[in-house]
């Protein structure tokens, strides 16, 4: 299925006309999300590709998220992929309550995807025990940042006021038992 995520009332973006996620979930353990940036690619700040490395603070510049938990639950993991092929998995207990690393989880493979007028990032996800044999919920996102130094903040669904990926409102897709 292919998702528009849409951006937050409060952020501008010059660069990009848009963003898609096609999401698939082949097996019960497995998600894949391929996201697609439109627009003037060029005026984008892009990472260079590095080694595929576990990073903290992806999210403070051109990152894309997957926020991910148990359809009736309140735990989540938070999935952060950069252009680079950096990335950092974490784990929190409720709303941004009890944040750890997520050990427990095979790093994702990102493979990114550049063009004049389109910028595609894709990251396979092997999901927990915990989330195996379980409808999902997700809330997919994206932090852009331009070239000019302006970030925009882009999500399935936003809840008033400031952007929070976190937010309950954000698990804004329901992911069926793989």
């Amino acid at each position: 299925m292919r998702r528009p995520l849409k951006l937050h009332p409060h952020s501008v973006c010059a660069a990009a006309a848009g963003i898609e996620v096609e999401i698939t979930r082949p097996a019960s353990g497995s998600v894949l999300l391929s996201y697609t940036v439109t627009g003037r690619i060029g005026d984008l700040s892009l990472p260079q590709i590095a080694a595929a490395t576990r990073t903290d603070e992806l999210w403070r510049h051109t990152c894309f998220e997957a926020f991910v938990r148990d359809a009736a639950g309140e735990a989540y993991y938070e999935f952060n992929f950069a252009p680079s092929t950096q990335w950092a998995v974490y784990r929190f207990d409720r709303y941004r309550s009890g944040m750890r690393v997520a050990t427990e989880i095979e790093p994702p493979q990102i493979v990114g995807r550049s063009a004049p007028d389109r910028y595609t990032l894709r990251a396979a996800l092997s999901l927990p025990d915990v989330l195996r044999d379980q409808s999902l919920r997700l809330g997919l996102a994206a932090v852009l940042e331009e070239r000019n130094g302006n970030t925009s903040f882009w999500a399935l669904a936003h809840p008033p006021g400031q952007p929070d990926f976190h937010h309950a409102n954000g698990f804004a897709l329901e992911l069926a038992e793989g």
